[in-house]
């Protein structure tokens, strides 16, 4: 259950985290509490599942990487198996299950676009199935944030 200090945590820290030498403590700062205290929260709340991850985003593509969305067509059967095998790389994010025909999509990020084909291959050499690949053709920003 969240009380007040972890819903102004989860408000405040939505729309940017500080840049500095010690950034925890200029959060907690700004939120009237101490600098352990954020950090307790705020790894108690992932421990609790509240918060799925807490971290930067970056942009792999500003950083000279690549990214994309990939899909893939996995026998009901088999898809714990090749969810394991897709999720052992660690240039995979954000992999989910959906009801469609391509039942399998997940995000790969890595250094180079030629990095990026051959975690592609591998993907495919490792489960034995096609890997769709559906690159961004273009990039809208939406600033989504969710009150607590």
């Amino acid at each position: 259950m969240m009380d007040d200090t972890d819903r102004a945590i989860v408000n405040a820290l939505q729309g940017g985290f500080p840049i500095c030498d010690r950034p925890y403590a200029e959060a907690a700062a700004r939120l009237g509490i101490a600098e352990e205290e954020l950090i307790a929260r705020l790894e108690r709340l992932l421990a609790e599942k509240v918060l799925t991850r807490f971290g930067p985003l970056y942009n792999a593509e500003r950083m000279g990487g690549a990214f994309t969305l990939a899909a893939m067509s996995v026998p009901e059967e088999d898809f714990e198996r090749v969810a394991e095998a897709v999720n052992a790389l660690p240039q995979v994010a954000h992999n989910y299950r959906r009801e469609h025909a391509l039942n399998m999509w997940f995000v790969v990020a890595t250094d180079s676009r030629e990095a990026m084909d051959a975690v592609l291959r591998e993907i495919a050499e490792r489960t034995g199935l096609e890997v769709f690949n559906f690159p961004k053709e273009e990039e809208f920003f939406l600033e989504l944030k969710f009150a607590a």
